[in-house]
């Protein structure tokens, strides 16, 4: 009996795992409703699940507001550098689409084109605030990162958009995913960029640890 009610095993451990990603996906979306925080909370969201979630370690939420004021300022400017690129370029989107679905013809191809050409915007979107979430940069050098990150590991970087994008969809189209999605996605995204930051991680790699 004593195993049964043990916190950190059984039942409960996957109990406290799923109130983990409940929580942080549900914390995330609320920061995210500024639009400007939603660089630093995604920043503390990848540290979150790398450093907590994955090991299935205590504290998520004391990792999460810690990592969140740490990255504040790069990720806020960083944010508003990106919004207003981000609304341009699927704005563009969605006009191509508009005209190439119903005109055809080089109108369509064009569409082909531009989709393919949003992967390095997106991609380079992609690995932003992870990176942010990971080490210490200036805004310079973050966006420098990312855009040599995105064509040096291209097949991933296209994996991780479209992921993300799909994820984006699911959960536009049936609200209730967001309640877990955000924290599932930045598992299945780790998966692909912790690999890539073990081969590149800097000597600046963050420790947000609570209590430090």
């Amino acid at each position: 009996m004593g195993e049964f009610f043990n916190p950190e095993k059984g039942i409960w451990a996957w109990l406290s795992t799923l109130v983990d990603i409940c929580g942080l996906s549900i914390l995330w979306i609320c920061l995210c409703l500024p639009i400007v925080t939603a660089g630093p909370a995604t920043a503390a969201l990848y540290y979150t699940v790398v450093k907590c979630v994955r090991p299935r370690e205590s504290g998520a939420f004391g990792y999460y507001f810690r990592s969140f004021r740490q990255n504040f300022k790069t990720g806020l400017l960083t944010g508003l550098i990106v919004i207003p690129m981000a609304l341009l370029l699927f704005g563009g989107h969605f006009i191509v689409r508009w005209y190439g679905t119903r005109l055809g013809g080089m109108a369509y191809v064009l569409y082909v084109a531009y989709y393919f050409a949003l992967i390095l915007p997106a991609g380079v979107l992609c690995w932003l605030f992870p990176l942010l979430g990971r080490f210490d940069y200036d805004v310079r050098g973050l966006f420098r990162t990312a855009l040599q990150l995105t064509a040096a590991h291209l097949p991933s970087t296209v994996v991780v958009v479209l992921l993300t994008a799909q994820t984006a969809v699911f959960c536009i189209e049936r609200w209730w995913p967001v309640v877990f999605m955000p924290v599932i996605t930045m598992l299945l995204v780790s998966l692909f960029f912790e690999k890539i930051f073990q081969k590149h991680a800097p000597a600046s790699e963050k420790n947000t640890e609570p209590g430090e």
